[in-house]
């Protein structure tokens, strides 16, 4: 595996060749494509993928899930999974790939919905997306796959898999300051963080208090998931901090803590939390003799598909 560090170096697009998966298919970036003024600024960790199921001829499982290709949109919620690995060729020699199990493709995007923007009352029409690594990496799981079923049968025919490891650095300053471009562009009000990664390598540039861990925003229930004011850019915004969604979703390995916490926040917290933030921002609006809600405030905003 090529290890690929910094390809993001500025603006929404990469400047070099980002990898390709297994079978062929070319890694691509994976950006905020409504680019439209939005109330809150979503910051993940790195894109993720479609996931693919190979078997062997004889119907052996090589690998349960096998990243094949790009998701097709930044938090996919897994829709069109199969036609997209219905479109890869594999020759048959080599097997077949169909759709992996619903919970390896588009979790985090589901998560994304239904844990955060959901409770929040806020549609994925008013949140800009964005991840610190915009491409899909090879985790440590994903590696052992690769090396145990795939890269014997290279010498075979199949193509050769080039997509990167997770980088050691997930944002490095000219990384951070395409970032803080996309957030100015978005006009949003309210930055979300998801997990420890963000905090470490976005906002604790930002941060006098250089929090790098949610931990530091509070571990009970009075202190999880709250506002906090802090300048990030051009203006003060307003942050909150929250937990990943592999933890909220209990995805794989997670924390039963923060998953307790989130829950409760969710019930408890969530629904009112950004009333005020939305009140105020009306009542600046109006102030400025501006009609209406600002464009990234609708009134009436429903969480989109449930």
């Amino acid at each position: 595996m090529s290890r690929l560090r910094a390809r993001y170096i500025t603006g929404s697009m990469p400047t070099t060749d980002l990898g390709r998966f297994p079978f062929g298919r070319p890694v691509l970036p994976v950006v905020q494509v409504d680019r439209t003024p939005k109330r809150i600024f979503v910051l993940g960790v790195y894109a993720s993928a479609v996931h693919a199921t190979w078997r062997a001829p004889n119907g052996r499982v090589r690998v349960r899930a096998l990243a094949v290709a790009s998701e097709p949109s930044i938090f996919w919620r897994g829709d069109g999974a199969a036609d997209i690995i219905g479109s890869i060729k594999v020759p048959s020699q080599f097997g077949t790939l169909e759709a992996a199990a619903t919970q390896f493709n588009g979790p985090s995007g589901i998560a994304l919905d239904d844990c955060f923007l959901g409770p929040l009352g806020v549609g994925r029409s008013s949140a800009w997306l964005c991840d610190m690594v915009p491409y899909s990496c090879v985790n440590p799981a994903q590696g052992a796959a690769l090396a145990r079923e795939y890269t014997p049968l290279v010498a075979e025919g199949l193509p050769a898999p080039s997509v990167g490891e997770v980088p050691d650095v997930l944002a490095t300053a000219e990384r951070r300051a395409a970032i803080l471009a996309e957030l100015e562009a978005s006009e949003a009000e309210v930055v979300v963080v998801l997990g420890d990664q963000p905090l470490r390598w976005f906002v604790s540039a930002f941060d006098a208090n250089r929090r790098r861990h949610l931990a530091d925003f509070g571990t009970t229930n009075s202190e999880y998931g709250r506002l906090h004011r802090l300048r990030i850019g051009s203006r003060e915004r307003i942050l909150l901090p929250v937990a990943h969604p592999r933890q909220v979703a209990r995805l794989g390995t997670h924390s039963g803590a923060w998953a307790s916490l989130h829950e409760a926040w969710t019930r408890d917290v969530a629904p009112s939390l950004l009333e005020q933030v939305w009140s105020a921002a009306a009542a600046d609006h109006e102030r400025r003799g501006l009609p209406g809600y600002p464009p990234c405030m609708p009134p009436h905003d429903e969480p989109d598909g449930h």
